[in-house]
């Protein structure tokens, strides 16, 4: 009776409420693992030198383009090949973690040799630190769990990789350590373990072998074009941190990327939907249901978006110079990153969708074009409005790709626009009304 049920809601336009339990329980863990990211900040910000600090955060943005590069786009083709056919694991994993394994060790050679050539300061714990993405080829198995959209596990490892980061840097703390690459080696440690506990978890899920595994055709051809997207992806989120590094110094950089960090906070929603949605917005791209699907999850997440974000446009100073006095010289940078909020809200729904369609190299061109218009909108706004350019380069370039995520989707059928079209007005609307009312708060 439960399966019958179980299957009847995966098949209706409706998300299903793994959806929504497995995003909740996503937030969740990512509200802890803010709060420990957030706890570092303020402990080093405090502790170390403005521009030990910033370099410190500069590492973070680096590590976070590595991910990417260790991952190539073979988590999101697992789950489009493994979705709808469980048997396939096997065989998808084998592949998978070959190319993790390559990609995270060109990622080794890449930052930890550039690190050494440089002589940048602490040079060799950042190249210990480098072999960290290499343990994403364990965490593949974690798949499992997405097809299912039972995400308990995964979020208990994601905490416990926060917490124990967390505990690395407060021992650095405890020994008088001001290396900044000392204290990006302890946050590796931690996400390190936690990936090996998460590969342990998950090989007690997978569904026995028989035999050995059949060769992944054509894998690494279907995952490059969404690795190249994703690494253009965290390559336009994060490489302001080189301009506004060059063009303004590493003291505004700390600056700035406090604001980037509450961004990643108030995005983490949308991530964690189309994380949890991927598996079922595949299914109903295979039964024809992807416009209707789309269309009955988005605007709701759009017009949310636009309320929060509205909400803190008018306070955006105060909430920066809680965290660190000083802080708010960010705010005009934080005002134009909650309108990409807004922006990232509507595109990574749309790409998700983009990508649950199997329209992988459309994804790289839309990454592609939007990293070359941040790089030379960056060129342009840095030097000349200094973070508050970079904040704005931002804001432009989510804009992109959600309108490119709209075209795509556009030219392959997927008309999530024939019913309803003004629902997706919410997002705007909600903003500027939350906006206002905010702000007549504020003047109370």
């Amino acid at each position: 009776m439960n399966e019958r049920a179980n299957s009847h809601a995966d098949s209706s336009a409706a998300p299903p409420r793994g959806v929504w339990s497995g995003t909740l329980l996503q937030v969740l863990g990512r509200v802890w693992s803010a709060s420990c990211t957030l706890v570092t900040f303020a402990l080093l910000a405090d502790w170390l030198a403005p521009e030990a600090f910033g370099r410190f955060t500069f590492y973070l943005a680096v590590f976070a383009w590595l991910d990417s590069l260790a991952n190539l786009g073979t988590g999101q083709v697992a789950v489009q090949r493994t979705a709808n056919d469980p048997h396939a694991i096997h065989s998808v994993l084998a592949a998978g973690r070959r190319i993790r394994v390559l990609a995270g060790l060109l990622g080794v050679t890449l930052v930890g040799g550039w690190a050494l050539l440089e002589d940048e300061p602490g040079a060799i714990w950042i190249l210990l630190a480098s072999f960290y993405p290499v343990t994403h080829a364990l965490e593949l198995s974690a798949v499992v769990f997405r097809n299912r959209i039972s995400w308990r596990i995964p979020v208990m490892m994601r905490s416990a990789a926060s917490t124990l980061s967390l505990v690395f840097v407060l021992a650095l703390r405890f020994t008088g350590a001001r290396e900044p690459a000392l204290y990006v080696l302890g946050v590796a440690a931690g996400s390190t373990i936690a990936n090996v506990l998460l590969y342990f978890a998950a090989r007690r899920a997978l569904p026995p072998r028989v035999g050995p595994p059949e060769p992944a055709e054509n894998f690494f051809r279907d995952a490059l074009p969404l690795g190249l997207a994703a690494l253009c992806s965290q390559l336009y989120f994060y490489v302001d941190n080189v301009f506004v590094r060059v063009f303004v110094g590493e003291a505004e950089l700390g600056h700035y990327n406090v604001a980037v960090r509450f961004l990643s906070l108030l995005i983490m929603i949308v991530q964690y939907v189309t994380l949890a949605a991927l598996p079922w917005l595949t299914r109903c791209h295979a039964e024809g249901r992807l416009a209707e699907a789309l269309a009955a999850l988005g605007p709701k997440v759009f017009a949310a978006a636009g309320a929060v974000a509205g909400l803190i446009w008018p306070w955006t100073y105060e909430l920066l110079e809680l965290f660190h006095e000083g802080t708010g010289a960010a705010s005009t940078s934080f005002r134009w990153l909650l309108g990409a909020v807004v922006a990232i809200y509507a595109g990574s729904l749309l790409v998700t969708c983009v990508v649950a369609a199997g329209s992988n190299r459309s994804m790289l061109a839309i990454s592609g074009f939007a990293l070359a218009l941040n790089v030379g909108a960056n060129f342009w706004a840095v030097p000349k409005f200094g973070i508050a350019g970079a904040g704005f380069t931002t804001f432009l370039t989510e804009a992109t790709v959600a309108i490119g995520g709209a075209i795509v989707l556009h030219r392959a059928g997927v008309r999530f626009l024939a019913r309803a079209p003004w629902r997706w007005l919410g997002g705007p609307v909600a903003f500027a009304a939350a906006a206002g009312l905010s702000s007549l708060v504020r003047l109370v």
